[in-house]
C-alpha cells in the first residue's frame, strides 16, 4: 500500500529547469506498468501532477535526481521499466565496481559495456575507436517502444558520467547520434549532451576524442562508496572537475554539523562568501534549507531502519528540539509518521 500524499510543501525548486517533462512522463508510465501510484514520488520531487500534460514544461536536475531515486526504489528497478526484466537496486553500482580495477578508461569502459550485457539482453553496448575518435555504441536488440528515448538517453548519459567520474575529468563530446526523430523538446539536447546532436542517425552513439581512453582510472573502493550515495548525479548533471557545490554542502552538513549551524559558518568552511553560497546553490536548483532537510530526513530514515531507538531520541539526534516538530516534518517528507515508516519497512 502506498503512503498517503504529504501536505503541500515548499514551493517548486528554483534553478535551471531544463529536463523535459517527457522523461517524467516515462517514469510515470513505468509506475503504470507495475500498477503503482506515482503521486508520492511526484510529491517528493515537488512536481505538480497537472504539469504532466504540459509537453513544454521542464524540471530541474535536482528534481529529476529525487524523482528517479524514489522511483528506482519503489519499482526496485534501476532501469525504470525500460527493459524486459528489472535491474534491481545496485545493478549499475556493480558495473562500476567491476570496472574500477582497470588501469585505463578504455579498458574500464570496455568492461562496463561487456558486463552490461549480463544485466539485460535488450540492448548491447560496444566501445570502438577509429581515426582518433572513440565511439560508445548502443544497439537495440528489441524494440524499446515508447520508452526508447528515455532509455537510450539515460544509458548513454550514465556511461558518460561513469567515464568522467572514473578519470575525474570532464570528457567533451564530438557528437551524439540518435536513431529516433527529433522530439518536440529537441532543444533540451543542448543540455543533455554537449556538442552537436544528430537525430535520425544510423546508430545511437557518443563520440569523443580517443585520447581519453588512455587516461588512468583514478578511483578506488572508498571513492566508489562515496559516489554511490549520490550516483544519480552522474546521469542527471554534466560532470565538473570539482564536486558539485550541492554535494559539498550535503556532505558538510552530514559529516561536519559543527560547521553548519548557519550559512555564515558553512560558507566559511567552504571558502565562500554567504552570498556566493546562496547564489550558487540557487543556480544548481537547490537551497540551503532544502539540503538541511534532506540530510536530516536521510539520517532519520537510517536511524529508524537500523536501530530501535525511541522516536524522541532520534528526533534529538537529527536536530529537532522536540518530538512533535520532528513527527510533523517527517510526515511532510515521507507521507508517514516515523512509527508508520519503521513498521512498513520491518522484515
Amino acid at each position: 500500500m502506498n503512503p498517503p500524499l504529504p501536505p503541500p510543501i515548499q514551493p517548486a525548486l528554483t534553478g535551471r529547469a531544463e529536463t523535459p517533462m517527457a522523461f517524467v512522463q516515462a517514469i510515470v508510465q513505468a509506475y503504470a506498468q507495475r500498477g503503482l501510484d506515482p503521486l508520492p514520488a511526484l510529491a517528493e520531487a515537488q512536481i505538480a501532477p497537472e504539469t504532466l500534460q504540459r509537453s513544454e514544461a521542464r524540471i530541474t536536475a535536482l528534481q529529476m535526481e529525487w524523482l528517479s531515486a524514489t522511483a528506482m526504489r519503489a519499482l526496485d528497478d534501476e532501469a525504470l521499466g525500460w527493459f524486459s526484466r528489472r535491474l534491481t537496486w545496485g545493478s549499475y553500482g556493480m558495473l562500476v565496481r567491476a570496472s574500477l580495477t582497470a588501469p585505463t578508461l578504455g579498458l574500464a569502459l570496455a568492461r562496463w559495456c561487456r558486463h552490461h550485457g549480463l544485466l539485460t539482453e535488450d540492448i548491447a553496448l560496444h566501445l570502438s575507436s577509429d581515426a582518433g575518435v572513440a565511439q560508445l555504441l548502443l544497439h537495440e536488440r528489441r524494440p524499446l517502444g515508447t520508452l526508447q528515448e528515455f532509455a537510450v538517453v539515460s544509458v548513454l548519459r550514465n556511461a558518460l558520467g561513469v567515464a568522467c567520474w572514473l578519470t575525474d575529468s570532464r570528457i567533451p563530446l564530438v557528437q551524439t547520434t540518435l536513431r529516433f526523430a527529433p522530439p518536440p523538446h529537441a532543444d533540451s539536447y543542448r543540455v543533455l549532451f554537449d556538442g552537436p546532436t544528430q537525430f535520425n542517425a544510423p546508430v545511437h552513439s557518443l563520440q569523443f576524442d580517443a585520447g581519453y581512453l588512455s587516461l588512468p582510472v583514478r578511483r578506488d573502493e572508498a571513492a566508489l562508496q562515496r559516489m554511490l550515495q549520490r550516483a544519480l548525479l552522474l546521469t542527471v548533471r554534466p560532470y565538473r572537475r570539482d564536486r558539485l557545490l550541492v554535494e559539498k554542502v550535503r556532505q558538510t552538513l552530514a559529516e561536519h554539523p559543527e560547521h553548519s549551524r548557519n550559512a555564515d559558518d558553512l560558507a566559511a568552511w567552504l571558502n565562500l562568501s554567504p552570498r556566493t553560497l546562496h547564489r550558487q546553490l540557487k543556480e544548481e536548483g537547490a537551497s540551503l534549507q532544502q539540503l538541511k532537510d534532506a540530510v536530516r530526513r536521510d539520517l532519520a530514515m537510517d536511524l529508524l531502519l537500523r536501530t530501535q531507538r525511541p522516536i524522541k531520541q532520534i528526533a534529538f539526534e537529527v536536530g529537532f528540539q522536540n518530538e512533535k516538530s520532528f513527527m510533523r516534518a517527517f510526515k511532510g517528507w515521507t507521507g508517514q509518521t516515523p512509527e508508520e515508516f519503521r513498521l512498513a519497512k520491518a522484515p
